[in-house]
C-alpha cells in the first residue's frame, strides 16, 4: 500500500510544530555546556556541585510529572490552549532564571521551565492534523527537529555565553518561547476536530499493561540511564575542558560543533544496518558499550584534550544511534493499540533520567570530584548493557493503522481475525468506536493491496 502524499495542511502542521518543539528544546539545552562554569560566580563560596547539578537537571522532574497530565488536559480543553499555557510557564521560568543572582533562584526558574510540559500536547495536535497514513512521517519530522535542536544548542551555548552570558541566554529563551507562541497562533493549523489517538497519546487504562511489560521496562530503564549519563557528564565536562585540558570556555562550542556533525554523519550507517539488515539488537548493544567506553576514556583521560575529544566523538555517535533505535524498539515491542501509552511512559523515564543525572551526578561530584561522575556513568551504562543482553530479539515489525470506519464490536472482532489472514500481518486490534485498525506488520512482505481494500471508502486514494 503506497503512502499518500501529505496535504498542504499536513506539511504546514509538521514543520510548524517541529519549529515549536525545536525552539523550546533549544531553550532548555543551551545552558547545558556552560552552566557549571557560570555557577562559580553565584555567591562566595560558589555553590556545590550538588546544587549545580540540581539546577541543570531539575527541569526533568517537573517535565516528567506534568507531561502526561497536560496531554490528557489537552483532550478536554483543546491542544492550543494547553500548548500556549505551557509556553507561558516556560517563558516565566526563563525570566526567573535570567533575573536570579543565586543558585536557588535558578533552580526555581529551571523547575518552572520544565513545568511547561507540552510534549504530549504537541504530538496530540500533530495527530489531529494528520491522516493515519501520513502520521509516521509527521512524527519523524518532529523527531528530527529535536535531534537537530540538541546539536545546535550544545554548539551555540558556549558561543552565546561569550557574547551575552548565561542570563542573556535565559532572556533569549524567553524570546524563543514567545516566538513559539506566535507560531502556534498564526502558523499551526487549527484542526477541524480534536479526538483521542491511541498511537500518539497515553491512555490511562493501558498504564498497568505497559509498565508490566518486561521488554518495555528494559527500554524505559535504558532511556533513563542514557539521559542520566548525558546530564551528569555535563556537570564535570566543562570544568575538565577549561581547567585540565586548557581550552578557554568561549572555544568550547567550536569543539562541540564538529564532533556533533561528525557523529551525526557516522551514526547513519549504524542505523541503516540496524533497521535494513535487521540487526537492531546487535547495534543497540554496541551503542550501549560505546557509551560505557566513552566514560571509561573520560575516567583515565579527562585531563587530556585529545582523550576528551575521542570520548565525546564515541559518546555522541552512540548517543545518536540509541536515540534513534530506542523509540523504534518501543514501537516494536508495544502492542499496536498501546503505542501512544508506551511512548508516553518512555518519555517520562527520559525526563526522570535527566533529573537524576543532575541531582545524583552533582552529589557524586561533591563527594568525589568530577571523575566520580564518569565512574558513576560507566557503572550505570555497564549495568545497562548486562540488562540489555537479556532483551528478546525484537520482531521485524512496524506499526500501521487503517481507517476502516465505525462498526459494531462483533464486526470489529471478525475484522481482526480477517486481517490476520493477510500475509505479513502479525497483530491486529480493531477499535470499533474509533473505526481504526491498529496493526503490526512485516513491511517487507505485507500485502499492501489487500490491506487497502479494508479502508473506509472516504479514505481510499482516488
Amino acid at each position: 500500500m503506497s503512502a499518500p502524499q501529505m496535504t498542504a495542511t499536513e506539511r504546514r502542521g509538521a514543520f510548524s510544530l517541529a519549529a515549536v518543539y525545536a525552539t523550546r528544546m533549544m531553550g532548555l539545552f543551551m545552558i547545558l555546556p556552560v552552566f557549571a562554569l557560570y555557577a562559580e560566580h553565584l555567591g562566595s563560596p560558589p555553590p556545590s556541585h550538588a546544587l549545580v547539578g540540581l539546577a541543570i537537571g531539575v527541569y526533568g522532574l517537573s517535565q516528567a510529572l506534568l507531561q502526561i497530565p497536560f496531554g490528557l488536559l489537552s483532550d478536554r480543553i483543546g491542544r492550543k490552549p494547553v500548548i500556549i499555557g505551557g509556553l507561558l510557564l516556560f517563558a516565566a521560568g526563563s525570566v526567573v532564571a535570567a533575573t536570579a543572582d543565586t543558585i536557588t533562584g535558578i533552580i526555581i526558574g529551571r523547575a518552572l521551565q520544565g513545568s511547561g510540559a507540552i510534549a504530549a500536547a504537541i504530538l496530540a495536535l500533530a495527530a489531529d492534523l494528520t491522516r493515519e497514513s501520513c502520521r509516521a512521517r509527521v512524527m519523524a519530522t518532529i523527531g528530527m527537529s529535536i535531534g537537530l535542536s540538541f546539536a545546535v544548542s550544545l554548539a551555540l551555548g558556549p558561543i552565546l555565553d561569550a557574547w551575552i552570558g548565561v542570563p542573556g541566554i535565559f532572556w533569549l529563551t524567553v524570546g524563543l518561547a514567545l516566538l513559539a507562541i506566535l507560531i502556534i497562533l498564526f502558523a499551526v493549523p487549527t484542526p477541524a476536530r480534536t479526538s483521542f489517538h491511541r498511537d500518539a497519546e497515553p491512555a490511562p487504562v493501558y498504564f498497568k499493561a505497559v509498565i508490566g511489560n518486561p521488554e518495555l521496562r528494559r527500554l524505559d530503564l535504558g532511556i533513563f540511564i542514557l539521559h542520566m549519563t548525558l546530564t551528569a557528564t555535563f556537570i564535570g565536562l566543562p570544568l575538565a575542558l577549561r581547567d585540565l585540558a586548557g581550552l578557554v570556555p568561549e572555544h568550547h562550542g567550536y569543539l562541540y560543533l564538529p564532533i556533533l556533525l561528525l557523529a551525526l554523519f557516522m551514526m547513519v550507517p549504524l542505523v541503516i544496518i540496524a533497521e535494513k539488515q535487521r540487526k537492531i539488537r546487535q547495534v543497540y548493544q554496541f551503542g550501549i558499550l560505546g557509551i560505557c567506553l566513552s566514560q571509561v576514556v573520560l575516567i583515565v583521560g579527562y585531563h587530556s584534550l585529545f582523550m576528551i575529544v575521542a570520548a565525546l566523538l564515541v559518546f555522541f555517535i552512540c548517543f545518536n544511534v540509541l536515540e534513534a533505535l530506542l523509540p523504534s524498539l518501543v514501537v516494536k515491542f508495544a502492542p499496536p493499540q498501546m503505542k501512544g501509552t508506551a511512548t508516553g511512559v518512555y518519555s517520562t523515564a527520559q525526563f526522570l533520567g535527566a533529573f537524576c543525572g543532575g541531582a545524583v551526578g552533582g552529589v557524586v561530584a561533591t563527594w568525589t570530584g568530577i571523575v566520580g561522575i564518569f565512574v558513576m556513568s560507566a557503572l550505570m551504562t555497564g549495568a545497562w548493557y548486562l540488562i540489555a543482553r537479556r532483551m528478546a530479539n525484537p520482531p521485524p515489525l512496524t506499526s500501521q493503522m487503517l481507517n476502516v470506519g465505525p462498526m459494531t464490536p462483533e464486526q470489529a472482532r471478525a475484522l481482526e481475525q480477517e486481517l490476520l489472514t493477510i500475509e505479513g500481518v502479525a497483530e491486529s486490534v480493531v477499535v470499533p468506536d474509533e473505526g481504526i485498525a491498529y496493526l503490526k506488520v512485516d513491511s517487507k512482505i505485507v500485502d499492501g493491496d489487500r490491506l487497502e481494500q479494508y479502508l473506509a471508502p472516504e479514505h481510499k486514494e482516488a
